[in-house]
């Protein structure tokens, strides 16, 4: 696990180490064990490393035998050992023992298709000094991140955008498609970053930069039908197998390793198969809060006594926001899922203890694991009845007082129904949406607002939807937030709070393999009679208790809301409704006013939109200024 960093120069300037220096400082997190640098001509690249695997040797850049070929990459390639006996048959010479130097011969076997047999997560540069050209690739499910920028002059690429921000050649201005997208999401989804004219490389891309030339192009795309339909006690052999099987794939490490525990079936599933093949006691953190509605700890407790792991806990206090403006730096760009807080406390406690975490992560894609698609396969149950009865399910909505938490069943209920009549991917979207369009017409000034497509994030999301294979609406949707959600929520939010802490973090659940025989298990195996993950609880019943398995999902969270009315009021206020925030134009102040007023008021809970704003605000106070 590493930072990496390069440049291209197309007008024959040469590379200026300096510049590649002053990117690579600021990927020092990632990499705080050594740094590696190439420099040839116009070329230049930068390296940071976590040692994980090869410790003595394993180095970068690293090359190829006639030093022609170079590579930096970030991240692990977990079938390496194989990889490399295919490739030494051929007749190609190691000089380390390392998994990163297969991809370097891999790429002189193979070329582009060199990805094709990669199994892992990554994010790398490699130069080909034979043909003039610097290849990029990520993995396919978005789990190591890439940014980019171009001018007719130069091309430039990091790990993380606190990095690639250095160059002096490249302009602080905010994208509005992209604020207009973040303000719906809380993330700003690839391709887009929240700095005009800097970009991430889509999750399962690769792009050539050759003479002035940037080509990009898809490798992989989940679209796998679903097979001839098993018996359940199959699927159960079946996904046990295989899953153990990335687990271990996983557990591979000349350093220590853990995991993280949540107390939920997908944690507690990991942490019961790693548990079967370490030689001492597995090492297991979990996060809490004094708050009853966002503290599992007692959860996780439990799988920590049954499989007598080392357990270590660390509770969260509102003063942990101290660390906000630390995060900011290192997601270079706003991020409102504030469950980042306390991710970033846990890999920060973990990595005391160790430096390779195994994680639950990615079950809930592949197996419906949320409650929205609960709610979507209702509302489609709501959609075929008489008139009669959706007028019903109309006036309930009227009948449900409102909610002062998020997590309250009142709160989610009355934002169910009150798009319940909406057609099922706008009903969808409203769900999701943390600012919904009308809201964001009377947040945004004019001036902004024109410089926008208010009805982008409807068409982005559009665009995947129809991009998936199948027919139902739930099982596409599924499928569509693996290539939204997941790796631009979920995933950024795990690889900045980990590699924070020079933290490496590893989600079998996540392997492609796995989320390939996954996506072939038929829909009602998973959202059954609407019953979440009906056959991964299934298959958990010969391994966790029933207590765990079948216990009401929370998620990690974090009571944001109440801390605003309390603790935080004075620090949120102070931001949002200063003079400086109010000058910059963006936001209308009394529609400000009035979410903070409704917040406080409690009449509902506003939290997680007063928490993007804030966001917005401490990283235009910290990047553009």
């Amino acid at each position: 696990m590493c930072g990496i960093c390069g440049i291209v120069n197309f007008n024959g300037q040469a590379a200026d180490k300096k510049l590649i220096e002053l990117m690579s400082e600021k990927l020092a997190h990632r990499g705080p064990d050594d740094s590696g640098y190439y420099l040839e001509k116009n070329v230049g690249l930068g390296h940071r490393r976590l040692s994980i695997i090869d410790l003595e040797t394993g180095k970068q850049p690293i090359h190829n035998e006639a030093r022609k070929i170079w590579l930096i990459i970030n991240g692990e390639i977990y079938n390496f050992i194989e990889l490399r006996a295919l490739l030494e048959k051929k007749g190609h010479n190691f000089y380390t023992k390392s998994d990163s130097e297969v991809v370097v011969h891999l790429y002189e076997e193979y070329k582009e298709a060199c990805l094709d047999y990669l199994r892992g997560m990554f994010a790398f540069a490699l130069w080909d000094g034979n043909e003039k050209k610097l290849f990029l690739a990520r993995d396919r499910l978005g789990k190591k991140p890439l940014v980019y920028w171009r001018n007719a002059d130069h091309f430039a690429f990091a790990s993380e955008l606190q990095a690639l921000i250095q160059l002096p050649f490249i302009s602080r201005k905010v994208d509005k498609q992209a604020l207009n997208l973040y303000l719906t999401f809380l993330y700003v989804p690839a391709p887009l970053t929240m700095f005009e004219e800097v970009f991430k490389l889509p999750p399962a891309h690769y792009m050539i930069v050759k003479d002035k030339e940037v080509i990009l192009r898809r490798y992989w795309r989940l679209n796998v039908g679903v097979s001839a339909r098993k018996k359940v006690c199959e699927y159960k052999q079946e996904l046990t197998e295989r899953l153990e099987e990335a687990v271990k794939l996983r557990m591979v490490s000349d350093v220590p390793l853990g995991a993280f525990l949540s107390g939920g079936i997908d944690s507690s599933l990991i942490v019961s198969l790693m548990n079967k093949h370490v030689v001492s006691r597995l090492k297991t953190f979990s996060v809490g809060f004094s708050d009853k509605l966002y503290n599992e700890l007692k959860y996780a407790q439990i799988i920590a006594d049954k499989f007598q792991t080392q357990h270590y806990k660390i509770m969260i206090k509102p003063e942990a926001v101290e660390i906000i403006p630390k995060i900011i730096r290192h997601y270079g760009e706003p991020f409102a899922d504030y469950s980042c807080i306390p991710t970033y406390y846990l890999a920060k406690f973990a990595a005391l203890k160790v430096k390779v975490i195994l994680t639950g992560d990615g079950g809930d894609e592949s197996f419906a694991g949320y409650y929205r698609y609960t709610a979507a396969s209702v509302a489609q149950a709501i959609d075929c009845m008489p008139l009669f009865l959706k007028n019903l399910f109309k006036m309930l909505f009227y009948l449900i007082p409102p909610g002062n938490d998020v997590r309250t069943a009142r709160w989610q209920m009355k934002r169910f129904f009150k798009v319940l009549e909406y057609q099922p991917l706008m009903r969808y979207l409203n769900w999701v949406s943390a600012f919904r369009k009308n809201e964001k017409l009377e947040l945004l000034n004019g001036d902004v607002l024109k410089q926008m497509s208010i009805d982008d994030d409807w068409e982005f999301l559009n665009r995947v939807y129809q991009e998936q294979s199948g027919i139902d609406f739930v099982d596409k949707t599924i499928k569509m937030e693996g290539n939204t959600y997941l790796p631009f929520d979920l995933l950024v939010k795990m690889d900045i709070a980990s590699m924070a802490n020079s933290l490496e973090v590893r989600s079998p659940f996540l392997d492609h393999k796995f989320v390939e025989y996954a996506a072939t298990i038929p829909l009602d195996l998973k959202l059954h009679y609407f019953q979440n993950k009906y056959v991964l609880k299934k298959t958990a019943e010969s391994l966790l208790p029933n207590k765990i398995i079948y216990r009401t999902k929370k998620g990690l969270g974090m009571p944001i809301g109440q801390w605003f009315r309390c603790e935080l009021k004075d620090m949120m206020q102070d931001a949002l409704l200063s003079t400086e925030s109010i000058n910059r134009g963006y936001f209308n102040k009394e529609y400000l006013r009035s979410l903070i007023n409704e917040h406080m008021s409690r009449k509902t809970d506003n939290g997680f939109k007063l928490w993007a704003l804030l966001m917005f605000e401490l990283w235009h106070k910290e990047f553009i200024g």
